[in-house]
């Protein structure tokens, strides 16, 4: 979930601020403070952002966990396709 300071940093990028609780003290005096509607809007549109990465996120979980230099090794050596045949396991079952 995107909060507050996420959204505000994104609209108004090192703005001097502090959030305590839903408030906002602005004390910025070079940027003007983004309205209540401007930081809603922004933190929908990181949230769709972020979830449309959600493959990203668990295809890279799944590649950590491979020894990919070792698969592909192994496959030049025996004329195999093991590596290929994960990564691409791998994207099935995450698909863009």
């Amino acid at each position: 979930m995107i909060d507050l300071m996420t959204a505000i940093q994104s609209l108004r990028p090192k703005a001097e601020l502090v959030i305590r609780g839903d408030i906002i003290e602005w004390l910025d005096t070079t940027q003007t403070q983004p309205t209540d509607a401007e930081i809603a809007t922004e933190m929908a549109r990181l949230q769709t952002e972020y979830d449309s990465l959600a493959y990203a996120r668990s295809r890279k979980q799944e590649y950590d966990k491979l020894n990919q230099w070792e698969m592909q090794f192994d496959d030049q050596q025996n004329n195999t396709t093991t590596w290929v045949d994960a990564i691409n396991d791998i994207k099935e079952r995450f698909p863009k």
